[in-house]
């Protein structure tokens, strides 16, 4: 008992030691508080529309008629296309295009109507701008989309010529209905995809580099070996005593975000908030551990934070919310399981968007237990370079 009393008094006081170092150095406060919050509340207004609306567009008219001049104005009438002008010539548009005044635009050849009226097949084109590639694809999808309808007004007129009836013509123009239904983002709102990955992939990374220069800084200046004293010589407690106050910071932003996204901007959240709690926490602990992987790794000060924000930064490209895993290099399949934001990102898809029991997504909370446990593959090397490694700047 004397024994577990004096090694939770070591906590105690290492713990206290850790809180005047975070409350003493403001950089703490902006990387753990004013990062985060910064985070929250820019990419939550940053695309607080859902999808990007009025993309500029521009129309080359080589008709003239009031067929075409229609078609112009049904492709401003798409919420997300806002054809803001009409150019002489396939060449001032493309100069228009490539200054960035506009993301595509509409080509109408000359005899456009004529042509229609006598089915001799017009062809429409329009040119998109992919080096955006969001407003390319949208832009891209309206102009498609008017095109079919235009052709199918054309073969609708020419079928009511020839005494077809409504039914008729409607028939041969679309002989099987579709009826869409989106799951689970019904409205297809990009930040509902977006930021429920990447809000807990920037605090996953912060969380990385936090605990690296925490662990990091006591070496280069030359206070870990008086930390590891007030722990009695425990690499064990002086881990905990550190990293506790942390745990308690970076959960509360984390509860923060989950209630500012599911509370109050009431993204879907099928399972309740209490599994995404679990969750958070869960991303918590495994990114607080791979940051004890990577200082231990790698005992220097920038060397560490050089790890640390590489294996964030490309958690965001291979966790699979942009470009899916499956479609990746079967090694990359396999790679992607070596960050803990892939296992965040499948526990979020199971229970917020399908709304699954728990029970589905063992395999995921079961991995970031194991990043938990990593700390023990280097914690002697981590205690030897606390003792006796030499910083060298």
């Amino acid at each position: 008992m004397g024994g577990w009393n004096e090694k939770a008094n070591r906590l105690w006081q290492v713990t206290r030691r850790e809180c005047g170092r975070l409350v003493g150095r403001p950089l703490y406060l902006f990387c753990m508080v004013v990062a985060p919050l910064f985070c929250y509340v820019f990419f939550t207004t940053l695309m607080d529309s859902g999808l990007p609306k009025n993309l500029p567009a521009g129309v080359v008219d080589m008709d003239g008629t009031a067929t075409s001049r229609q078609l112009a104005r049904n492709l401003d009438a798409f919420q997300t296309t806002a054809i803001v002008a009409r150019y002489a010539n396939i060449a001032d548009a493309r100069v228009a295009m490539q200054k960035g005044e506009i993301y595509g635009f509409f080509y109408i050849p000359k005899g456009l109507s004529e042509m229609a009226q006598s089915q001799r097949q017009p062809t429409v084109s329009f040119y998109n701008n992919y080096s955006y590639l969001i407003a390319g694809s949208l832009l891209f999808r309206d102009m498609k989309m008017m095109s079919e309808l235009a052709s199918a007004s054309a073969t609708r007129g020419a079928l009511y010529a020839k005494g077809a009836t409504e039914g008729q013509a409607m028939g041969f123009l679309q002989p099987i209905v579709i009826d869409t239904h989106p799951l689970n983002n019904p409205w297809l709102n990009y930040s509902v995809y977006l930021c429920n990955t990447v809000i807990p992939g920037i605090l996953m990374l912060l969380i990385f580099m936090v605990t690296v220069y925490a662990i990091g800084v006591e070496i280069k200046e030359r206070t870990a070996r008086e930390w590891l004293r007030m722990s009695g010589n425990s690499i064990y407690v002086a881990l905990a005593g550190k990293l506790l106050p942390h745990t308690v910071i970076f959960f509360v932003m984390g509860a923060f975000y989950n209630v500012y996204l599911y509370g109050f901007l009431h993204f879907p959240c099928n399972s309740g908030i209490l599994p995404m709690l679990l969750a958070t926490l869960c991303l918590v602990l495994a990114s607080q551990c791979c940051g004890v992987v990577m200082i231990g790794t790698l005992p220097t000060l920038r060397l560490g934070l050089s790890f640390a924000s590489l294996w964030g930064v490309i958690s965001f490209s291979i966790s699979g919310f942009t470009y899916p895993v499956m479609a990746m290099h079967p090694t990359l399949q396999a790679l992607s399981n070596l960050f803990p934001l892939r296992h965040y990102f499948l526990i979020y898809v199971d229970q917020a968007l399908n709304g699954y029991s728990m029970a589905y997504s063992w395999p995921n909370y079961l991995a970031l237990l194991v990043f938990m446990t990593l700390p023990f593959v280097v914690i002697h090397r981590l205690k030897r370079a606390l003792i006796y490694y030499k910083y060298i700047p």
